[in-house]
């Protein structure tokens, strides 16, 4: 049977490319999305078509109550997860001294408390399950380093590597790895609109990235090499830090 794996904000991005290889891996994936439901199946029909298997999960990671709802349902019907990939992130941009309080609510709402509201529910399922598994965090380059204008994002992202290291420490003794992906400029939407002929000057490797290429760092730490490497933050961000 096939080990199940749950990638939050899969319908495109990084989320999508994470799906996609993971299924190539043999995992049945659930799809999660909040209302891209057209991107959502597309996503899906793309596993089905490479020969994988998986499924839709609709739920917003921001509201506490319905994700462990609809993680309960889901479990319930399909079994338990092997591993988790807390993908679904926001951002809201602006100089500090413009940034309002719903710009730092939705963005610390999604990408922080969103780890608290999918692993929650997720954690102790995986703990009975007996079998380890592994979870990993989307962080970010704006996380480790901070970023101008993204003083909420940072503070977000850089809360999510000091949960992922507490939780691995709690969760080590089953098994269960937790480590986070940090990227860098990765050619998504996110960047959409910024001069990057004058950013690449400045990634030693002189371009973006690739979902892919964020996915494939993923893919290894679900991998059964990558069974003794737990609390840890992979970078892929072309050597920028």
């Amino acid at each position: 049977m096939k080990r199940r794996v749950l990638v939050t904000g899969a319908s495109r991005g990084i989320g999508l490319a994470t799906a996609l290889r993971l299924a190539a891996d043999g995992f049945d994936v659930a799809v999660n999305y909040k209302s891209s439901q057209a991107a959502a199946n597309e996503a899906l029909a793309r596993i089905l078509a490479g020969g994988g298997s998986g499924s839709l999960l609709p739920f917003d990671v921001c509201d506490r109550p319905g994700t462990r709802r609809a993680l309960a349902e889901d479990i319930q019907r399909r079994g338990v997860f092997w591993g988790v990939v807390c993908n679904a992130g926001a951002i809201a941009d602006a100089p500090f001294p413009a940034l309002t309080g719903e710009q730092w609510d939705i963005v610390l709402r999604t990408n922080l408390d969103g780890f608290f509201n999918v692993l929650s529910p997720l954690a102790m399922e995986m703990v009975r399950a007996k079998q380890g598994g592994r979870i990993v965090a989307m962080s970010s380059l704006s996380g480790i380093a901070g970023n101008r204008g993204q003083v909420n994002y940072s503070a977000a992202k850089a809360g999510i590597i000091g949960a992922a290291k507490a939780l691995s420490r709690e969760l080590g003794k089953r098994q269960i790895t937790v480590n986070c992906v940090a990227p860098g400029l990765i050619e998504t939407e996110m960047i959409d609109g910024l001069p990057l002929d004058s950013i690449v000057k400045a990634i030693p490797l002189h371009r973006v990235g690739q979902p892919e290429e964020v996915a494939a760092a993923v893919a290894f730490l679900f991998s059964q090499g990558a069974a003794y490497i737990t609390g840890q933050c992979i970078s892929v961000n072309g050597g920028m830090l």
